[in-house]
């Protein structure tokens, strides 16, 4: 451990306690994990809707997501705004500090410079001891580091007391929580039904365009508890508008968007009595032509593990899933006599 502290230390990649690299592949920091029992990724109103399972980022925040109704496949959400990143690394409560002495000493002993510096930087400090508060530690999102962390090796750690005036601007926040919420979002892909079938379709003949299955909101919850910090932040994204791309432009039109509308059974469309059917021109010949379909979710965030509590600011971008499928197009075949 105090290798990987040592070249933290002098190369600037992080390497700590609980990093998989170094051998502690909890997740946990070398610290139990938080109880599940007051987690605030909880869902408090028990629906019946799929679950995806408590999942974990950092070291100690838990990721749940609740899709109700929705038997379709899933796929990452993808953000319409192309310039949108989420956090890179963050502040995570780790260590109380008698904790943080035994850290420092057990993982630093016989290091040499720099790390040798920073744990005398911490001993002089003796380590917050008989102050209130918690060592937070940097935790990062993906631990191949080939994104640039805003925190030096300087300060893995930091102290923070219970009343900080000003917190670090990399400080785990709901607003974060949030973040990492958005980017572990799994998103149903829109289940389109075309009518004729896709290897069916005529050219001149109008294209309907539907849903078929049950189709609602999602909502992530990414939570922690531990060692008395309760955070928690929901993302919830809700199907506003069904996109077709025919995949050509020898179609009247080209694209169509469809607004969804909430029904019994969750939100859908049907093209049926709308002016918005694709109608291919041309056929397709020995191809075919890459119809897509893609969803635009509004995507609105709570800070606490309710979906339903007012939504907060800055707000985020909506996300896209999409369903692609090669169609064929042929003439209509007629019959003289």
């Amino acid at each position: 451990m105090a290798a990987g502290l040592l070249v933290a230390l002098g190369t600037g990649f992080p390497a700590y306690a609980g990093d998989p690299k170094t051998g502690d592949d909890t997740g946990t920091g070398g610290q139990p994990p938080a109880d599940p029992g007051g987690d605030p990724g909880a869902n408090p109103g028990g629906d019946s809707g799929a679950d995806s399972g408590p999942g974990t980022i950092g070291a100690h925040i838990r990721i749940t997501q609740k899709t109700p109704g929705s038997s379709t496949s899933t796929a990452t959400a993808t953000s319409s705004n192309a310039d949108w990143k989420p956090p890179v690394c963050w502040y995570e409560p780790m260590y109380t500090a008698d904790e943080y002495e035994d850290f420092i000493k057990s993982s630093y002993k016989g290091a040499q410079e720099p790390a040798a510096s920073y744990a005398k930087k911490r001993a002089d400090e003796d380590y917050h001891k008989g102050d209130k508060g918690l060592w937070w530690q940097v935790q990062f999102r993906h631990d191949d580091y080939t994104d640039a962390c805003p925190v030096t090796p300087a300060n893995w750690e930091i102290w923070v007391p219970p009343a900080r005036p000003k917190a670090d601007p990399n400080q785990l926040t709901p607003e974060i929580l949030s973040e990492l919420a958005y980017n572990s979002t799994k998103l149903p892909k829109p289940p389109v039904v075309l009518s004729p079938s896709p290897d069916h379709l005529k050219v001149n003949l109008g294209t309907r365009v539907k849903f078929e299955g049950n189709f609602d909101r999602v909502w992530t919850t990414a939570g922690i508890n531990y060692k008395g910090v309760q955070m928690a932040a929901t993302t919830v994204a809700t199907p506003v508008a069904l996109r077709v791309d025919a995949g050509t432009s020898d179609a009247d039109p080209q694209t169509c968007t469809y607004d969804l509308v909430k029904g019994n059974g969750g939100y859908t469309v049907d093209s049926k009595d709308a002016a918005c059917n694709v109608t291919y021109q041309r056929s397709s010949g020995t191809g075919t032509y890459p119809f897509k379909a893609s969803i635009t979710w509004k995507v609105t965030w709570t800070d606490s593990a309710d979906p339903d509590g007012p939504a907060r600011q800055p707000g985020l971008p909506d996300g896209l899933s999409t369903y692609e499928q090669n169609v064929t197009v042929k003439e209509i075949q007629a019959v003289n006599r």
